[in-house]
C-alpha cells in the first residue's frame, strides 16, 4: 500500500473493527453506537479518498492487521478488539492529522477524539443500561490493547534478556553444558523477578487503596458535615447549581455506604472493580510470559553444541524477535516488515555486544 493511502487504510480498519464489534455485541443499543462509529470512520475514509481525486472503487480492503484482530476476537473474545481499538486512538488521530496537513484540509474535532466520541454516544443514549456503560469503561481500562501489549512485551523481555545472556556466555567459549545451565538459570531468575515485581506492584496498589478507603470511612464518621460539603463541591464541579448540589449531597449522606462509594470514586479516584484483580494471577501471568520468550534461545543447546547451537539459537531468536515486532504493529499500525526487522536488528545488536564482551572476557581467562 502506498504512503498516500495509509491514512485511508487507518480509517477503513477502524470502520471494519467497529462494525465487527457491532455484529458481536449483545446489547442492541450499544451495537447501534458501534455502527455509528463505523459510519463515522468510513466517512473519514471516503472524504480523504475524494480529496485525493480517487473513486470509491479505490477504497482499500481491511488490512492484515485488522483481520488478525478479528481472529484474536474470535479466539479470546471481542473485548480484546475493543481494547486494542481504543488503545490505538493516538495512532488513528496521528494518521488523520497527517493526511489533513498533506491535503491542506481543515481539522475536525472528531479526528483526535475517537474514544471521547464513543463515550459520549454511549452516555447520550438513554436506552443503554448502566451495566453496559460500566462494562465499556472496564473494557477501556483493563482489557484489549493493554492485555495484549503486556503479553507481547513480557515475551520480548524474556527473549531479549536471555538471548543476550546466552550469547555472552557462549562468547566466552565455555562448554555447552554451562551455556545451557546459564540460560535456564537466567530464564528462571528473570521470570521469578518479573513475577515478584508484578505481585508487589498489584499488592501495594491494593493496600494503598484500602488504606485510603479506610481513612475516608473514618472521616465520614468523625466529620460528616465536612464530607457532605465535599460531596456538594463534587456535584458543583460537574456543573450542578449550588443549591441543587447541596440538596443532593444531603440526600446521599442519609446512606453512609452510598456516600462512601461516591467519595471513594470521585475524591480518591479509586475504582473498586480494579482492586479485585488477583496479585497472584498477575504474578503467574508475568512468570509464564517471560518464560515463553526466554526459552527460545535456550532450546538449541538441549540438542546440540558449539557453533551450530549458537547459530540455531540466533536464528530461532531472530524469528521470535520478528514475530514480536510484527505483533507490536497491532497497536502501532506500522508496516509489519519494518517493525519486525527493526526488532530483529535491535535484538541481534544487543546479543552481538554481549557475545563480544564474552569473547573478551573468555580470552583473559
Amino acid at each position: 500500500m502506498s504512503h498516500d493511502l495509509s491514512s485511508i487504510q487507518i480509517e477503513v480498519d477502524a470502520s471494519f473493527l467497529y462494525a465487527l464489534l457491532a455484529e458481536h455485541e449483545e446489547d442492541e443499543n450499544v451495537a447501534k453506537v458501534f455502527r455509528e462509529m463505523s459510519e463515522i470512520e468510513m466517512g473519514h475514509a471516503l472524504a480523504f479518498l475524494k480529496s485525493k481525486g480517487l473513486e470509491q472503487s479505490d477504497l482499500p480492503q481491511p488490512s492484515g492487521r485488522a483481520k488478525t484482530l478479528k481472529k484474536i476476537g474470535k479466539i479470546f473474545g471481542y473485548d480484546y478488539v475493543l481494547g486494542v481499538l481504543l488503545d490505538t486512538e493516538k495512532g488513528l488521530s496521528a494518521g488523520v492529522l497527517r493526511a489533513r496537513k498533506e491535503q491542506q484540509l481543515k481539522n475536525s474535532i472528531s479526528d483526535t477524539a475517537h474514544v471521547s466520541i464513543l463515550r459520549n454516544l454511549l452516555h447520550a443514549n438513554k436506552k443503554i443500561a448502566g451495566s453496559s456503560l460500566v462494562r465499556f469503561e472496564k473494557r477501556h481500562r483493563n482489557v484489549g490493547g493493554n492485555a495484549i501489549r503486556a503479553a507481547v512485551l513480557g515475551g520480548n523481555d524474556g527473549l531479549v534478556s536471555n538471548f543476550s545472556l546466552v550469547m555472552g556466555v557462549a562468547g566466552a567459549s565455555v562448554g555447552s553444558g554451562s551455556v545451557l545451565l546459564t540460560g535456564l538459570a537466567g530464564m528462571l531468575a528473570g521470570a521469578l523477578s518479573m513475577a515478584l515485581g508484578e505481585w508487589i506492584s498489584v499488592k501495594s496498589s491494593q493496600e494503598l487503596s484500602e488504606n485510603q478507603m479506610a481513612l475516608e470511612a473514618e472521616e465520614l464518621e468523625i466529620n460528616p458535615e465536612g464530607e457532605e460539603q465535599e460531596i456538594a463541591l463534587i456535584f458543583m464541579a460537574k456543573g450542578i447549581p449550588e443549591e441543587q448540589a447541596r440538596t443532593m449531597a444531603a440526600q446521599i449522606m442519609e446512606n453512609k455506604e452510598q456516600a462512601l462509594d461516591l467519595l471513594v470514586k470521585e475524591e480518591l479516584g479509586i475504582n473498586e472493580e480494579e482492586m479485585k484483580g488477583s496479585a497472584m494471577e498477575a504474578a503467574y501471568s508475568s512468570f509464564f510470559l517471560f518464560i515463553t520468550g526466554a526459552i527460545i534461545p535456550v532450546i538449541p543447546f538441549f540438542f546440540t553444541s558449539g557453533f551450530l547451537a549458537i547459530s540455531l539459537s540466533a536464528c530461532a531468536s531472530a524469528l521470535g524477535l520478528f514475530g514480536i515486532g510484527a505483533a507490536i504493529t497491532l497497536f502501532t499500525g506500522k508496516n509489519v516488515w519494518y517493525s519486525g526487522f527493526r526488532q530483529v536488528v535491535f535484538g541481534l545488536a544487543a546479543a552481538a555486544i554481549t557475545f563480544g564482551i564474552g569473547k573478551l572476557i573468555g580470552a583473559q581467562l
